[in-house]
């Protein structure tokens, strides 16, 4: 088989603020470049701080979370040209048939490209979502490619301020796009679930949700006694330590971080050999 090199740009959208995503993303990089024996190279662009925008030469980009308003930026430079590569990326895909650019969206950036396209409604939660949670794939989602081998529900890292809600269907109809994944219905609580995972065309997919935590930085965000405060305080002592011991099972975000991000360069890889 012709192992062709993956060329990933990796975009920061964490405006300088300490983050545990753009380890996460760079060590999965790393495994799946170990462990599928494929020269994986990446480069990293520091978007809302230094102005820095890949052009269209890479094979894949992730696009991290970060924090902040979506809706503050409409209009700044950095995010004209965010919107000006997926645009390109989209351009691309739509006159190449065989070679496409593939995009991962996470966060800040998924709330980005929804607001771009119109999909839904993009708010500022009640209270800050910071835990592990279980996510609920829709049908679309249980067919998706970049969910196979995970289970329904799921769990991931969830870190946010904002939501996307009330999806617009006529616009998902526009657009080619599909609702993948939205949060855990609960019960007793009297609340729009948040959309999770959108597929925005065939070659460029967000999630709200962190794919790329994994238990170590988790671990090092929850013992911050900041973190511990504010989660103590939203969802109770139980709540944390749940958290915390939830950390070590395999069934968790060990299986999301393991499935997720490393289908998604499965897909970018065995498009280029087809190419």
């Amino acid at each position: 088989m012709d192992k062709r090199d993956l060329k990933v740009a990796v975009i920061d959208m964490n405006n300088g603020a300490p983050n545990q995503g753009m380890r996460g993303i760079q060590e999965i990089l790393s495994r799946f470049r170990n462990e599928n024996n494929i020269n994986v190279s990446f480069d990293i662009f520091d978007l809302r701080q230094k102005g820095e925008i890949p052009g269209i030469e890479y094979d894949a980009y992730i696009s991290s979370g970060g924090p902040g308003s979506p809706i503050d930026s409409k209009g700044e430079q950095w995010e004209n040209e965010f919107f000006n590569l997926l645009d390109q990326i989209e351009a691309f895909n739509s006159s190449h048939e065989e070679q496409k650019k593939y995009a991962f969206l996470i966060c800040h950036s998924f709330q980005l490209a929804c607001r771009k396209y119109q999909l839904g409604n993009v708010t500022e939660r009640r209270s800050n979502a910071f835990g592990i949670f279980p996510i609920t794939l829709t049908e679309d989602g249980e067919q998706d490619e970049i969910f196979d081998g995970i289970t329904n529900p799921f769990f991931s890292v969830d870190s946010r301020d904002w939501q996307v809600l009330e999806p617009d269907f006529a616009a998902f109809e526009a657009k080619g796009a599909k609702l993948l994944a939205i949060e855990k219905e609960r019960k007793h609580v009297n609340l729009e679930r948040c959309m999770m995972s959108i597929r925005f065309s065939d070659e460029i997919i967000g999630t709200q949700f962190h794919p790329e935590a994994d238990p170590v930085g988790m671990k090092m965000y929850l013992l911050q006694e900041d973190r511990k405060k504010a989660i103590v305080d939203l969802h109770g002592e139980q709540k944390y330590f749940d958290m915390l011991n939830s950390l070590d099972d395999p069934a968790r975000i060990v299986l999301t971080q393991s499935v997720i991000l490393p289908n998604f360069l499965n897909k970018a890889v065995g498009n280029l050999q087809e190419a």
